[in-house]
């Protein structure tokens, strides 16, 4: 499911007809009624005005035919649909189709990788063979009656460490309440008491009682996936006492992840405890005593089968699956040829290019978990009448992505062209090296949140329209589909894909200098923008319909 830019269209930079077996062409920029645009050896003129990012037809279409983008079905027209004309939500609806895919299993083409063969990254190794690419304190509320003792733990341990991520926010505000003379906050010296930690994260949720048994299971094999996850040195747990996602539970979840018992975890409930004041004393003496115990962990050398990748998306435009998302599909791709794995989830956004990864699994029990999956998740949205054709949010559709088939299309792409070693159910650990799909929604922060949850131990994340999105233990890495948004929101952008859009690169030579700073970003070499503006969103799935 290579994009592939065809010769004709190499140096073209107004439109672009993505597969050869495509129908559509994409514009490449706001072009007018009448403009002529050469399609191999024909030549049409555009029926009407075709904005950047949106799609127009390549001949004319009849009620009922398909609509072909990326060489599969993304729609069918609903009316006829004039050469030339865009392709709209007024024409066209959503459609899939189980085509003859073209992946095959055994023909994957790994890409060449001999420029890293001897690179490694410096993470942080773990007792159980695990290495992180960043090194944290865990502060986990079981239910969330104790949000705010976390929220008490969170602003007291920024205090005491000087690292206040918001401090410059606040003398902002001071200043704009009182004016240059007002009282100035006390600044850090610059030296950190821990320097080979990255910090405390402190989760907040509204789960863990009021729910389903199942609802306080899911949760507890989450936060025993954060807990175990190869980023955190260790973690304290604080509990009401009477939820419904008791100790126990956790505890049990925990201890399936790491059998040997060698992540320290401190369990502490508020019911059980003589005060309030006895708790907080508590859980600041388990941190304080982490942050001493992490820091004797250095960052040494780590073979990049160490690493794996969270592949996902968000605010997705036109351009996603042209530029960004094929990038980050290139560098999976590169990294499980190294040895290392990718992790694509985002279920609803697979749909209609569900027979092109079937092909690719690995072997007939991986396709029948992965359909059996998808299966079960449709009939699920179906019985609260939705529908994976819900997906495409309003920006979605204004930047050119119509149906859900199209945007899967180009979403799927993030995952590159290596074989499906694995299928995983939210909350399950990844376990094989290689390409793993894992069920979550399609919303952001959520799959973002499974992403860790499942062990990625880094994150890209492709964007068109813009989202600051991070993640507390893992960090996040925001790929722009187009130069504009790189440059209009530099502040949460940390790599541009938009010279693939303007002929300028391509995407084997961007995935090089991609993966060269996942690999920076690994050894912490390289700061991402969302772990700079302490962007740590954490959403568990309440298992019920998220598209």
């Amino acid at each position: 499911m290579t994009t592939q830019i065809l010769a004709n269209d190499r140096g073209q930079l107004d439109s672009l007809r993505v597969h050869q077996a495509d129908n559509v062409r994409v514009a490449l920029k706001d072009l007018p009624a009448g403009h002529a645009v050469d399609d191999g050896e024909r030549r049409l003129h555009l029926a009407e005005a075709i904005r950047h990012k949106h799609k127009f037809a390549l001949r004319d279409l009849a009620v009922g035919e398909a609509v072909i983008m990326y060489g599969v079905t993304v729609g069918r027209a609903t009316r006829p649909i004039q050469a030339g004309a865009a392709i709209t939500t007024d024409n066209t609806a959503h459609s899939t189709a189980t085509s003859e895919p073209q992946a095959r299993r055994g023909q994957w083409q790994a890409p060449d990788v001999s420029a890293f063969t001897d690179a490694t990254f410096d993470g942080y190794h773990r007792p159980n063979g695990q290495v992180g690419t960043a090194n944290v304190w865990l502060v986990v509320p079981l239910v969330f009656c104790e949000n705010r003792n976390i929220e008490v733990l969170r602003q007291c341990v920024a205090d005491a460490l000087g690292e206040d991520p918001y401090r410059d926010y606040k003398r902002m505000a001071r200043e704009l309440l009182h004016g240059s003379s007002g009282t100035a906050p006390v600044e850090p010296s610059g030296e950190r008491l821990f320097p080979n930690v990255d910090g405390v994260r402190f989760l907040t949720h509204t789960l863990g009682c009021g729910g389903t048994d199942d609802d306080a299971q899911a949760l507890c094999q989450l936060l025993a996936g954060y807990i175990c996850h190869p980023n955190v040195a260790g973690a304290t747990v604080l509990s009401l006492g009477c939820q419904k996602a008791q100790i126990e539970m956790l505890q049990t979840a925990v201890a399936e992840r790491d059998p040997r018992g060698l992540r320290p975890v401190h369990y502490l409930e508020q019911q059980a405890s003589i005060s309030e004041e006895a708790l907080i004393r508590e859980a600041l003496t388990t941190i304080f005593d982490g942050l001493s115990e992490a820091n004797r962990t250095p960052r040494t050398p780590a073979p990049l089968s160490a690493l794996t990748l969270g592949v996902e998306c968000g605010g997705s435009d036109g351009f996603s699956g042209l530029s960004a998302n094929p990038l980050v599909g290139a560098v999976v791709d590169r990294l499980v040829a190294l040895g290392g794995s990718g992790i694509l989830s985002e279920f609803p956004e697979l749909c209609g290019v569900e027979h092109e990864l079937i092909a690719r699994c690995r072997d007939d029990a991986v396709a029948e978990r992965f359909a059996k999956l998808m299966e079960a998740y449709q009939r699920h949205a179906a019985r609260v009448g939705a529908d994976f054709s819900m997906n495409p949010s309003p920006g979605n559709i204004r930047d050119g992505l119509i149906t859900d088939a199209m945007k899967s299309a180009g979403a799927a792409k993030k995952g590159g062209d290596s074989p499906v070693v694995d299928v995983l159910d939210y909350t399950e650990p990844h376990t094989r090296a290689g390409l793993s799909l894992l069920c979550t929604p399609g919303n952001d922060v959520e799959s973002t949140t499974a992403l860790a949850g499942s062990g990625a131990n880094l994150i890209l994340f492709t964007t068109g329209l813009g989202t600051p999105t991070g993640n507390p233990v893992t960090p996040v890495l925001k790929i722009s589909s187009n130069s504009e948004l790189a440059a209009r929101m530099g502040d949460v952008i940390d790599f541009d894909a938009g010279p693939i859009i303007r002929g300028e690169a391509s995407i084997d030579e961007l995935a090089e200098r991609l993966l060269r700073l996942c690999l920076d970003t690994a050894s912490g070499r390289y700061l991402p923008r969302a772990v700079e503006l302490a962007q740590y969103d954490f959403i568990p799935w309440k298992r019920g319909v998220s598209l």
